[in-house]
């Protein structure tokens, strides 16, 4: 290592990734378990993508989404193992400032399209249970598509400021980073210079994404177990609710780190450099590895699939119905049939 990482400069050319400070001994121990959730999301995901192209059934709302969120987690842990993986084999540590900006907003814009993914399938589960009858004429792929262009360029645009603040910083500090990527706080606390725009803006993303994705999930949960309550049986009600089990884990797997990781960042000065280091990566790169297996063994149809792919046989329900995929609909549908007298979920 130079010692650039002493000297004063404003602009700096390069910075250096300590990987897990403290722990560089155990760095190749500690990259068998990182390697191995990177193997299972880029497999799992791609799995996903493969079997919902391969499937016409499958080929609508609900499962559009889930391949929105499996591409998501594979540009997400792409953009931050290589690198953290080659700084643990082969202590490759130096990163270009340009290339340190560039993985800053790829980290950054991609966390928060995880969130507003897992906003947009609380309202196919919303659409699916509360008003199934409308579910088909109101979430017709054009509107999937205009959904996703929307959290697209809304990602892009509140996530653009970030590497152009972080550039316009002096650093004359040092420019060791401590810990496996670039991201935004990490880079902006090594700057000599009042950083308060950059912190306010970070928080002022932090609420406009994730905070508002939290308060529409948890409206669109109040209303769906609402519903869900109002049918009169017990088999009715597990049914209905076993079509949100998936999404409910992956939203626990997404936010529950997310949250533990905010809580220690701003009252855990007690607890080791490294700890923080280690639940921030964890925060980044376990959702990825757990959506593909959440949705593979949760989802009937998708595990159905992959049985059939990998035994040529295997239950294969094709669902019925011009134009709708939605599992939910087909439950309360055959459900009526059964039974009359059941009660159509509330409106609201």
């Amino acid at each position: 290592m130079s010692d650039s990482n002493t000297t004063d400069f404003t602009n700096p050319s390069i910075f250096i990734l300590l990987g897990i400070p403290g722990l560089e001994a155990a760095h190749v121990w500690i990259s068998i378990p990182f390697c191995a959730m990177y193997v299972i999301a880029i497999l799992g995901n791609f799995t996903i993508l493969f079997i919902v192209k391969r499937e016409p059934s499958l080929h609508g709302p609900m499962y559009y989404f889930l391949c929105m969120l499996a591409i998501t987690d594979l540009v997400l842990s792409t953009s931050i193992l290589p690198k953290m993986l080659s700084i643990f084999w082969f202590s490759s540590r130096e990163i270009d400032f340009s290339a340190c900006l560039t993985q800053m907003y790829f980290i950054h814009y991609f966390s928060g399209m995880e969130s507003g993914i897992f906003t947009a399938m609380a309202l196919d589960r919303y659409m699916a249970i509360c008003h199934p009858l409308r579910y088909s004429t109101i979430l017709t792929n054009p509107i999937v598509a205009k959904i996703g262009l929307t959290m697209v360029l809304c990602g892009g645009m509140l996530t653009l400021p970030y590497p152009f603040l972080a550039r316009q910083w002096p650093y004359c500090r040092t420019n060791i980073i401590p810990q496996p990527y670039c991201a935004h706080i990490a880079v902006v606390n090594l700057a000599c210079a009042d950083t308060r725009i950059s912190s306010y803006y970070g928080l002022f993303v932090l609420f406009c994404v994730m905070g508002l994705d939290v308060i529409f999930i948890a409206m669109s949960y109040v209303q769906i177990l609402r519903a869900i309550f109002s049918l009169p049986t017990k088999d009715a009600r597990l049914k209905t609710f076993g079509t949100c089990s998936s999404h409910l884990c992956a939203i626990l797997a997404f936010y529950i780190p997310n949250l533990f990781f905010s809580l220690l960042h701003r009252f855990g000065q007690n607890v080791p450099l490294h700890f923080h280091v280690l639940i921030a990566n964890v925060y980044l790169l376990m959702p990825p590895m757990l959506n593909p297996i959440i949705y593979g063994l949760r989802t009937k149809q998708i595990r159905s699939r992959l049985l059939r792919l990998f035994t040529h046989k295997g239950a294969c329900h094709n669902y019925k119905g011009k134009g709708n995929s939605s599992p939910v609909y087909s439950t309360i549908k055959s459900l009526l049939a059964r039974d009359s007298k059941i009660l159509l979920p509330v409106k609201g």
